[in-house]
């Protein structure tokens, strides 16, 4: 949808809403949620084309119906909008700029009123080449049940995205809305350096200002750079992903050859991406589970093509497909991925809590310790009976190696392994796996730290199991994060016992969930300090 088409759909829309008599909050709430569903079904999808659905919107649907501000165009609507001008001129965009500033408005009272918050930021290039960083604001309302809510503010457009200008625009940006900066509890960014750095990072920049503002790194990247790395460690593992992407080179290459692959497949592959590992893993999904009709597509391709070189690279990549290994290694990789996915999933929902993502990555850790002792042989089993669909041999041939010349070491060389089976179980899989596993434990380490601070307040299950000096020491390891210039959010002590006076009911699992059943009970005047 282009400007011109999106401004004509808002203008229609607000010149009914008016004429409904709502107010400028609920036009900004009807229009945001018609335009969400306007661009959607103009991009349409592969059933059936929704442009035709928008465009055979009923006319006569009563007023209180969206289609009816969906619909096209009717003489009343373009008289009014002559009337009233262009719709891309002053007086349209005037009316918009009114109701974004009071959207801003509602937003920024929703954070004032609960008071402390978390920033997440990041940056990326847009299509005009220009790096912008988006500001989200993430806060707990209590209103009612007590509710994690993230708040979208901006998009800003920065020239350097060094630790020191995005610290410097954030904290602008932050005092043009009057959010005080005091108030922040947390902030949330990716790995870069630019963003995590201890020293010249926005965190620590942050830090500086406000040291109550504890940094958690985007888990869902985190576990991003766990696989990169466990894809790095191993020649197989690079040379699967090398012939992943070069199966979609091929079929996209050509909408002949698409066509021949979308005749085979439900499933498609993906292109390469080094952020977005969710595509990769739908690449491997469809190798995995449609191995014979890829096989199948890439012989029907090289059938047709006349380039020599084509027929060349289908029949390479048609054996590749087809071999022991590549199977194996599907497999294996479309097992890692899933247990990591699933993780990654739940990290990026908006009420994710601190105490859930912890045990989320724990389980990742046991299931993949366990998928370490048994995987490969169960790879080994799915691999041969993809094997016998094909009517392909199950043997994996050893690599052969050029021998180089060795100067003089005191230790010895390790004896070559004969079994081009058993090699590839060290070379590749247990080797992929303990990188995982691993990177696991190193990557998520500051996640371990912030834990360590605010562990009391993650482990209500097991708070009874706590001595009374335990207690004390931990709340006021609480009490020291959260101070600053000799003021803190909470004391220590009435903490402490206010967690002791929670021994009479029952202890819920999350934070979360100790604070709604609180609320739910009226108990925040016996716990201030916890409610």
């Amino acid at each position: 949808m282009n400007r011109q088409q999106t401004a004509l759909l808002k203008r229609a829309q607000i010149i009914a809403l008016h004429d409904m008599g709502l107010s400028s909050r609920a036009i900004a709430q009807e229009l945001a949620v018609t335009l969400t569903t306007v661009i959607k079904w103009i991009r349409g999808h592969e059933e059936t084309g929704n442009l035709a659905d928008l465009v055979s919107a009923e006319k006569t649907a009563p007023p209180t119906d969206p289609a009816f501000w969906l619909s096209p165009i009717t003489d009343s609507f373009r008289t009014e909008m002559v009337r009233r001008g262009p719709f891309i001129g002053k007086h349209i965009q005037n009316e918009l700029i009114q109701i974004s500033n009071k959207l801003m408005e509602d937003i920024v009272i929703k954070i004032r009123q609960s008071k402390y918050f978390t920033l997440i930021l990041d940056c990326n290039p847009d299509i005009s080449h220009q790096e912008q960083m988006s500001i989200i604001v993430r806060t707990l309302n209590l209103e009612n049940t007590p509710e994690i809510q993230e708040h979208f503010l901006e998009f800003v457009v920065v020239e350097e995205t060094t630790g020191l200008n995005l610290s410097t625009v954030i904290l602008e940006k932050l005092k043009e809305l009057d959010i005080p900066f005091q108030d922040c509890r947390g902030q949330a960014y990716d790995n870069g350096a630019n963003m995590k750095g201890k020293r010249q990072g926005v965190q620590a920049r942050l830090l500086q200002k406000n040291p109550r503002a504890v940094y958690v790194p985007c888990g869902a990247h985190t576990l991003n750079l766990v696989i990169a790395d466990a894809e790095k460690v191993s020649r197989d593992a690079i040379g699967f992903f090398g012939h992943l992407q070069k199966l979609f080179t091929f079929f996209s290459a050509a909408t002949q050859r698409w066509t021949v692959l979308r005749k085979h497949v439900h499933l498609i592959v993906k292109s390469r991406s080094d952020t977005r590992w969710e595509s990769r893993l739908q690449s491997i999904h469809a190798v995995r589970h449609q191995a014979t009709r890829i096989r199948d597509a890439l012989v029907e391709a090289r059938e047709n093509v006349s380039d020599p070189v084509a027929k060349v690279e289908a029949q390479a990549l048609a054996e590749e497909v087809g071999s022991y290994r590549f199977l194996i290694c599907s497999v294996v990789w479309c097992d890692i991925l899933t247990i990591v996915n699933q993780v990654n999933k739940l990290l990026q929902s908006a009420s994710m809590q601190l105490d859930v993502a912890i045990d989320l990555i724990n389980k990742a850790k046991t299931s993949l310790a366990l998928y370490r002792e048994s995987g490969f042989a169960g790879a080994q089993t799915t691999a041969k009976e993809l094997c016998e669909d094909m009517n392909v041999e199950p043997q994996l041939k050893q690599k052969l190696i050029r021998s180089t010349k060795r100067h003089f070491a005191y230790e010895g060389a390790d004896e070559p392994v004969g079994d081009a089976l058993k090699n590839l179980e060290i070379s590749f899989f247990n080797v992929v796996v303990d990188s995982a596993l691993g990177s696991l434990e190193v990557r998520f380490h500051s996640l371990n730290e912030v834990q360590e601070k605010f562990g009391v307040l993650l482990k209500f299950n097991n708070i009874e199991k706590v001595s009374h000096e335990s207690l004390k020491s931990q709340c006021a390891k609480v009490e020291t994060t959260l101070s600053c210039n000799g003021e803190s959010d909470i004391n220590g002590l009435e903490l402490a016992q206010e967690i002791q006076n929670l021994l009479s009911v029952p202890l819920q699992t999350t934070a979360l969930e100790m604070l709604s059943l609180i609320h739910e009970k009226q108990l925040e005047e016996c716990t201030p300090t916890c409610g």
